[in-house]
């Protein structure tokens, strides 16, 4: 359990700030009302909106939370705060089969901007993944950015994996089936794929990744398929706005949502899990490699509105 709390730790204190304008907000409210009124609820919502939880994402918080009220017949303010944290809770529960691709043999492309921590994802999943003795082979299709390959090497040497890259400025299809064949060749349990992001030239974008899905599904159609979409949680609505472009552009399993400490726009993990139905499923904190976790709906929202930070969890 140690590392679990060393995280949950961490979790905590990268939330500062997105906590102290949460729970400032929350403290006068539930101090300043002494019945649950319309009054209460506007300013209930412009907290969470004030959070990053956005528009549509809080409207849903809040209708759960006045359903609630009502079938249980509650009169006292305290018992909201509670009601409210299980409400985030139930809007932000990754489902058992998220992690499938862990256990199967599988690919997985990681997708995003440049900027967002999407190269350091890449190497720590990869870490992660070969201390849980998994074969892991590292493909460097970012090849526009002459510092992602070098960057993704020295992440492959860190983590003891192999790494399969071409020359900058190749074609990242190329190496994609490179990797494949060698992913195959060596029984490579994950093959995890650096892509660049270049959100601005969407066709060029869809090209890429077309072309990227047509190689693995032609020369790899046994492997499971995962593609996550790499977000920094810095910069709030942007993220969602970035997410919903992918969107557009591939099918996305899953969110990364990365640098959530010192950002006071922690609550933007909500608002995509609940707007997009696309489950974030690892978060960053941090730049060591145990810094990237699996996401964890509980000790998410524990963490957010944790006044006590000596609370044992």
């Amino acid at each position: 359990m140690g590392e679990k709390k060393g995280f949950f730790g961490r979790l905590i204190n990268g939330l500062t700030k997105t906590r102290d304008n949460l729970i400032s907000g929350m403290d006068s409210l539930f101090s300043g009302f002494s019945e649950i009124d319309e009054d209460f609820y506007e300013e209930l919502e412009e907290i969470l909106i004030m959070a990053d939880i956005g528009v549509a994402t809080t409207e849903g918080i809040i209708d759960n939370l006045r359903q609630k009220v009502k079938e249980q017949k509650i009169k006292e303010i305290a018992v909201c705060r509670d009601l409210l944290m299980d409400s985030i809770k139930e809007q932000m529960k990754v489902g058992e089969s998220a992690y499938e691709f862990e256990n199967r043999t599988s690919v997985v492309l990681m997708i995003g901007v440049n900027g967002v921590g999407k190269t350091t994802s890449v190497g720590k999943l990869a870490g992660q993944m070969k201390s849980q003795g998994k074969k892991v082979i590292l493909a460097a299709a970012d090849t526009f950015r002459a510092a992602a390959i070098g960057q993704l090497t020295e992440w492959a040497n860190r983590a003891g994996v192999e790494i399969i890259a071409g020359q900058e400025g190749g074609d990242p299809a190329a190496v994609v089936y490179d990797a494949v064949n060698a992913a195959k060749a060596r029984h490579a349990d994950i093959l995890i794929c650096d892509t660049a992001g270049r959100l601005h030239n969407k066709k060029n974008l869809m090209e890429e990744l077309g072309k990227m899905n047509r190689i693995i599904e032609r020369e790899f159609p046994e492997a499971y398929r995962e593609t996550l979409v790499v977000l920094d949680g810095t910069t709030g609505q942007n993220a969602l706005a970035q997410a919903k472009q992918f969107a557009q552009v591939t099918d996305i399993t899953g969110i990364v949502l990365t640098k959530l400490d010192g950002t006071a726009k922690g609550g933007i993990a909500i608002a995509i899990q609940s707007e997009m139905n696309i489950p974030v499923k690892y978060i960053g904190i941090g730049e060591q490699i145990d810094d990237l976790q699996k996401f964890d709906a509980e000790s998410f929202v524990e963490a957010l509105f944790q006044t006590n930070t000596d609370k044992d969890i």
